[in-house]
């Protein structure tokens, strides 16, 4: 009986050497495990979809551009003609002033002859000085009538806006 004990006991000891072993050879294949999930895992970078969904959002997003995109325009636009209208009225006053100023250039010298010719024309200087309040007026009303012709246009370019908008 000790022999079959002794040959029992042996074959358990040669059972745990093999348990152990297998178990060494699973740690060292399984120890690695959680960097093989990370590995094997799929990541999806881009997402297909199908096309009828990527046209719904396209047509969602114009609808939601497009009346901000026409308002953006318009304010462009009013804009501009705000500025060109700006810019008419400068080049009008520029050419009222250019106009004055060769008017007074060309005044200037007739009236130093007038006063170098002294005592003999004071009465042509008394007219010249008359002729002068006048085309001083005359540049005035001139002026004036300028003014009130771009006011009216102006107007009317809001009146036809406002109607536009309408």
């Amino acid at each position: 009986m000790a022999a079959s004990l002794s040959a029992s006991v042996t074959s358990l000891q040669s059972s745990l050497q093999i348990l152990d072993s297998s178990i060494s050879t699973l740690e060292a294949g399984v120890s690695d495990f959680p960097r093989l999930c990370k590995v094997l895992q799929t990541t999806r970078h881009f997402e297909l979809l199908p096309e009828p969904t990527v046209r719904e959002a396209q047509q969602s997003l114009l609808d939601e551009i497009t009346p901000s995109i026409a308002h953006l325009l318009s304010l462009a636009s009013n804009h501009v003609e705000k500025l060109s209208r700006r810019e008419q009225a400068l080049r009008a006053k520029a050419e009222l002033q250019g106009g004055r100023l060769n008017s007074n250039d060309s005044r200037q010298p007739s009236s130093r002859s007038q006063s170098a010719s002294g005592d003999r024309q004071r009465g042509s200087a008394a007219k010249a000085a008359e002729l002068r309040r006048m085309v001083q007026k005359k540049e005035r009303l001139k002026y004036a009538v300028e003014r009130l012709e771009l006011q009216g246009k102006q107007r009317e370019r809001q009146l036809r806006k406002s109607m536009a908008a309408q």
